[in-house]
């Protein structure tokens, strides 16, 4: 079981992120048209850059929905390895069954 602090964290940042989603969009936007003068787009580099860092969506962190293990996390199920081998163990997940001989 990861900390719980650690997985607050997480879910803290993913609130910010939803929240200031559409305002980072806009000041990129801005930032990467040539056809504004320099001016106008160093302004929206420092309205960007006094933003939230935790409002960014690379800072967050992908981590199991059972455990919040950050490791071996498998997209597609939102789980690591380790509670997929034991749900699967347990006939838990459809389709999954763990080999044995």
């Amino acid at each position: 079981m990861a900390k719980v602090s650690a997985v607050e964290k997480n879910e803290r940042r993913r609130k910010l992120v939803a929240r200031d989603a559409a305002k980072r969009a806009a000041l990129k936007a801005v930032i990467k048209n040539r056809d504004l003068p320099i001016e106008e787009r160093f302004k929206a580099t420092l309205k960007l850059a006094e933003m939230p860092r935790n409002g960014a969506k690379i800072r967050i962190r992908n981590r199991c929905e059972v455990s919040g293990r950050p490791r071996g996390y498998y997209r597609k199920l939102r789980m690591s390895r380790i509670a997929l081998r034991d749900l699967g163990s347990t006939g838990k997940v459809p389709g999954i069954v763990k080999s044995s001989w």
